[in-house]
């Protein structure tokens, strides 16, 4: 684990996060995130809420940036709510991490700033489906 990562990583996610709402039907950048991916690339992405459920997790909107640019292999994530409380993805985030490249399981999530402990995404989905198709 390397600090000045997490710290570069927190940094990016904060100064992306600027929440708007764009209609009565559509806001986004409340939740942000900035992942790392094994090449040593960041790629960041904001949340979009809508009421009809079209949105999207910051971690994806991330994720797609990172395929946009070739790239599947992710090392380090850190997620933020607005007020810059860090917060780990949610179930479908964590899938398509899993799905997107087995070493992904080793992926570093930040979950406490001023101590900088990280867990690892295989910590959270213990007995993943997917595992026997690797």
């Amino acid at each position: 684990m390397s600090k000045s990562d997490f710290k570069r990583l927190y940094k990016k996610a904060k100064s992306i996060q600027k929440y708007n709402e764009y209609s009565p039907f559509i806001t986004a950048g409340g939740i942000s995130c900035a992942l790392m991916t094994s090449k040593g690339n960041i790629f960041t992405g904001v949340n979009v809420d809508t009421r009809c459920s079209l949105g999207t997790c910051a971690e994806r909107n991330a994720i797609m940036n990172m395929l946009t640019n070739g790239e599947n292999e992710v090392t380090k994530l850190v997620c933020l709510y607005r007020d810059g409380r860090l917060m780990t993805p949610c179930g479908a985030c964590s899938e398509f991490f899993l799905q997107l490249a087995e070493k992904n399981k080793e992926l570093e999530i930040l979950v406490d700033l001023d101590s900088f402990k990280t867990i690892k995404l295989k910590e959270t989905f213990h007995k993943w489906w997917g595992k026997d198709r690797y």
